[in-house]
């Protein structure tokens, strides 16, 4: 949970971290609810956008919220930090329908887009999304946020590693966070390049959505590799699955450990020979199906009070 701090706490930090910058440097930039995007997005005479911040910092740099209020819609293209302190509620919108209220569309390869903090809502306009990363490998952190009401999904992360190479990894990683009633789905993992992709979820909550909570796909070619790790969250209450994973091609691998998948159509499901759920220590209950395909259990799971598959999956130390 989120401490809301005094907002003249937050001035005073924020003016004194400004005034032992450079005048020249732009590694940190701000935003507010009386900025200008004509201002030079200091603390001063902070911006009015989000987008207009983005595109004056430096690669790498951070650009925070000094007030609550709108600022999105927001494209990325390059390594940034995008902050609302505690106190302070940031909030983005997808522009129009078909549009997202965050794309990442990195042009080059390992870049690091970090965003904290954020209110994404959607509204219920039709086919809108809330992150869409579609640029390069690169990483992807999402923390404390919450991202609402879109037409379609969450969270759509489908980066495009051009290189197969281990060296050319894409990874995301999302904690403290709320997803919940999207059109669709609440986080899509679902990479169009060669590359590995691999992430974590940790204190995420995937609720009221119209597809899955979460979906992880595997179907570039046989060598593709995507790896996900579920800690300490919550799917429950989507119109489908809890969690799936699916492989066409590549191979697909969820481990979900002390999470709560509840009241989904199946609460674990996979499909395709490469597609492969783990499970330990978590609550399976209230769902249509508890579990369907290749899915495996450590043994110490609840499971019960489903319409069917009360019983523990296959062991994977002895599955073949």
């Amino acid at each position: 949970m989120r401490t809301a701090i005094p907002l003249t706490v937050l001035a005073t930090g924020l003016a004194c971290s400004l005034f032992t910058a450079p005048a020249q440097a732009r590694a940190r930039v701000f935003v507010a609810s009386y900025g200008n995007d004509s201002n030079p997005c200091t603390f001063g005479s902070p911006c009015k956008t989000f987008q207009q911040a983005v595109n004056v910092v430096d690669v790498g740099g951070e650009v925070t919220a000094i007030d609550s209020a709108g600022f999105g819609p927001i494209n990325i293209t390059k390594s940034v930090t995008i902050t609302s302190p505690p106190g302070v509620e940031a909030g983005i919108a997808a522009p129009a329908a078909g549009k997202s209220a965050i794309t990442i569309n990195t042009t080059s390869s390992n870049q690091i887009i970090t965003l904290i903090g954020l209110t994404l809502d959607g509204a219920n306009v039709s086919n809108t999304v809330g992150i869409s990363f579609i640029g390069l490998s690169g990483i992807l952190n999402v923390r404390d946020s919450v991202i609402r009401n879109f037409g379609s999904d969450g969270i759509n992360f489908e980066a495009n590693a051009s290189s197969s190479s281990n060296s050319d990894p894409s990874q995301f990683y999302v904690s403290n966070t709320l997803i919940s009633d999207n059109g669709n789905i609440g986080i899509v993992i679902e990479p169009a390049g060669l590359g590995p992709t691999t992430g974590v979820l940790d204190h995420v909550q995937m609720e009221n959505n119209a597809g899955e909570g979460l979906r992880v796909r595997a179907d570039v070619q046989a060598t593709q590799t995507v790896k996900v790790t579920v800690s300490d969250s919550v799917s429950a209450n989507n119109a489908v699955d809890g969690v799936f994973a699916l492989s066409v091609g590549g191979k697909a691998t969820v481990m979900v450990r002390n999470s709560i998948l509840a009241y989904n159509q199946f609460g674990l499901e996979t499909n395709g020979a490469g597609a492969t759920i783990r499970v330990t220590r978590s609550t399976i209950t209230g769902n249509q199906e508890a579990w369907f395909g290749t899915v495996l259990s450590y043994g110490d799971n609840n499971i019960d009070d489903n319409g069917n598959a009360n019983t523990e999956p296959p062991n994977p130390l002895t599955y073949k």
